[in-house]
């Protein structure tokens, strides 16, 4: 049997995976198993894509997805709140009559 050759990948499936791999924050060995390739495989297909905004500030966008879940979470109680005032203002409006 002859050797086989490094297999092709098309562009978008490297896009793809390094996007995968920036998105996830997960280590480059989890998302190659995953997608069954050599983990510095994806390594090579980071640098040859380029630096994301997600590459060196991982640290900025963790911050602003906590900020946006925190966000999230004061919303849905502001919306409980003002729920339950619009309840007790119907509730009191009755008893004025």
């Amino acid at each position: 049997m002859g050797k086989r050759g490094p297999k092709a990948y098309s562009a978008d499936f490297k896009r793809e995976a390094v996007r995968l791999l920036r998105d996830s924050g997960r280590t480059p060995p989890e998302v190659a198993a995953e997608l069954g390739i050599a983990p510095d495989t994806l390594r090579v297909w980071e640098r040859q894509f380029g630096p994301a905004e997600t590459t060196k500030g991982r640290g900025k966008l963790l911050a602003l997805e906590e900020e946006n879940r925190r966000l999230r979470q004061e919303n849905e109680r502001l919306r409980e709140e003002r729920a339950i005032l619009k309840k007790a203002t119907a509730f009191f409006a009755k008893d004025a009559q």
